[in-house]
């Protein structure tokens, strides 16, 4: 009995013709959706659609009421749109006030939240949100407030006067009241939000024993106790800064991962031109990845087997490349003797950062 014939796995070109066709679509109505939003939102067809002219020769061919009130609709989800896209690039960062539902939530459930636009690869990523409390403020369930239930009452009579004290100098719960911690995030892993809070949001230095033994002695001015805690190295809170620096992380970060994706699309375009010239070798580029959650390094595979590793700084300039051979031990353990430093010197050339390398590739010149 003959066994079946195995199907086929190669594509025919049909399918590929197909599938050719098929991206020819995707790409038109992908201009004609920017043509018509280019068009609706031009002064002078707004100002046709609201105002159309009354006389028949001046009217448009086959505009009728159905399309004039189809045009109207479209233009006025194309003006809020704009408004939307406007208010989203200017105001890179907003704050909101949010209700915590958690009853023992400290700060009696007050939270402020940052809203993080970030613009990359020609449109608007999803917004990153940060969370805020104020654990040190006066009333707190959580915090050092609602733990004097076991202090004796000499020590609430004096933690009572400590905090009218401050409430007649600084105007409110005293000076850390209004000292925000970071409490809930949506920043990917890789984004060093720990040390952005550590260095511009820092938290309120702990009292030492000598200095409580001391005010226990007699009552110092607020002043006094300001002044040695600017001497001791106390720093206070920016939260300007800290938005400012977080988003400024975050934009690094999709401009990586958008350069990475547009080497791998220069490299794709050059295998293509490759092919259609007949002049295929073993030393063109197979793949590139990204080695790191933070996209500062790049892995670059050739198809003779080789490997390689492309590291860029935080703004995309180029730190280091290595190439390693077969006999380098691949991942890049491999000695001196495993560098390929020709196969290098035709990936970068004199390029100081990543998007050279992309122009490079796109415009087919290796010097």
């Amino acid at each position: 009995m003959s066994s079946p014939t195995p199907l086929s796995t190669t594509p025919s070109p049909l399918d590929a013709e197909i599938e050719s066709l098929k991206a020819k679509v995707t790409t038109l109505k992908s201009h004609l959706r920017i043509q018509t939003s280019t068009l609706i939102s031009s002064p002078s067809v707004s100002s046709l659609l609201s105002n159309p002219p009354s006389s028949s020769h001046l009217k448009p061919k086959g505009l009728t009421p159905t399309i004039l009130k189809s045009l109207r609709h479209h233009a006025s989800l194309q003006k809020a749109h704009n408004q939307q896209s406007l208010y989203r690039t200017c105001a890179t960062i907003t704050t909101f006030r949010v209700q915590d539902p958690d009853p023992n939530a400290v700060d009696g459930g007050a939270v402020l939240g940052l809203r993080i636009e970030v613009f990359a690869r020609g449109r608007f990523m999803r917004p990153y949100y940060v969370l805020m409390n104020r654990p040190w403020s006066e009333g707190t369930k959580n915090g050092k407030a609602g733990n004097s239930s076991s202090s004796s009452s000499s020590s609430k009579e004096k933690e009572k006067n400590r905090s009218s004290s401050r409430k007649a100098t600084t105007g409110g719960g005293g000076r850390y009241a209004n000292w925000l911690r970071v409490h809930r995030h949506t920043v990917p892993p890789c984004i060093p939000i720990s040390g952005l809070a550590a260095r511009y949001l820092p938290a309120p230095p702990s009292p030492s024993p000598s200095s409580s033994s001391s005010s226990s002695s007699r009552r110092r001015p607020i002043e006094e106790e300001e002044e040695e805690e600017e001497q001791g190295g106390v720093r206070e809170q920016n939260l300007v800064k800290f938005a400012r620096s977080l988003r400024r992380e975050l934009v690094r970060y999709h401009h990586r991962l958008a350069t990475i994706t547009d080497l791998r699309r220069a490299i794709m375009a050059e295998d293509q031109q490759t092919e259609q010239q007949e002049e295929k070798g073993p030393n063109k580029i197979q793949d590139v990845i990204p080695a790191d959650a933070e996209a500062k390094q790049i892995t670059v595979e050739w198809a003779d087997g080789q490997t390689g590793r492309l590291v860029m700084g935080d703004d995309g300039e180029i730190v280091q490349v290595v190439a390693l051979n077969g006999g380098g031990g691949g991942g890049g353990q491999g000695n001196g003797s495993g560098r390929d430093r020709e196969v290098v010197r035709e990936l970068v050339g004199n390029a100081k950062r990543v998007e050279d390398v992309v122009r490079r590739l796109g415009s087919g010149t290796k010097v």
